[in-house]
């Protein structure tokens, strides 16, 4: 597959996006609750739009499926200044129902549109190739719900424990938490 230098360049950034945002710490995966998070801040991280496409376009990981992986190899053989339109992209593929919400938001700014296009590029070159089955990562995202509800809040505690682990291997003693010693 041969791509142009502009998704060559960005495609490896994107992939360093997604493995920063993959494990904690501990090694734990968080993917799917750190792109949840990521979602919910799409708005505010807007003015990155142009600068770090990449750092945005996780937000969209897992939203999009792609119906003529010959348009989207095309896609990614294109410098940014030769990108097609996101209305000539948006034929080749089917964005989730929040993904599509979430192109809203990025719609209304003045660079939305191509930030679209090559986010779509990405999507393509982490796996999006196959056009009928959703990602594992999407289905990772469905399958595991991050609602804090639900969680019962557990995120803390394990990050503590890991953290105390840490320190015990490292020759600390260790706290009991319940000792009020901390």
């Amino acid at each position: 597959m041969r791509l142009s230098p502009f998704f060559e360049d960005l495609s490896s950034a994107y992939e360093a996006e997604l493995d920063d945002l993959t494990t904690d710490s501990a090694g734990h995966d968080v993917l799917a609750e750190r792109l949840r998070l990521k979602r919910q801040q799409l708005p505010e991280l807007l003015a990155m739009i142009e600068c770090n496409p990449e750092m945005l376009a996780v937000a969209f990981h897992g939203g999009m499926r792609f119906s003529r992986p010959e348009v989207m190899n095309e896609l990614i053989r294109q410098d940014r200044e030769d990108l097609p339109t996101w209305e000539t992209v948006l034929e080749s593929l089917h964005l989730e129902p929040w993904a599509a919400e979430l192109a809203r938001v990025v719609l209304q700014d003045p660079n939305g549109e191509q930030f679209l296009v090559v986010t779509a590029g990405l999507e393509f070159l982490q796996g999006g190739a196959s056009a009928e089955a959703p990602s594992e990562v999407g289905e990772r995202r469905r399958d595991d719900d991050f609602d804090d509800d639900e969680s019962g809040g557990d995120g803390d505690t394990d990050l503590e424990e890991a953290g105390a682990d840490w320190l015990a291997e490292q020759g600390f003693d260790r706290k009991d938490r319940f000792s009020g010693d901390h």
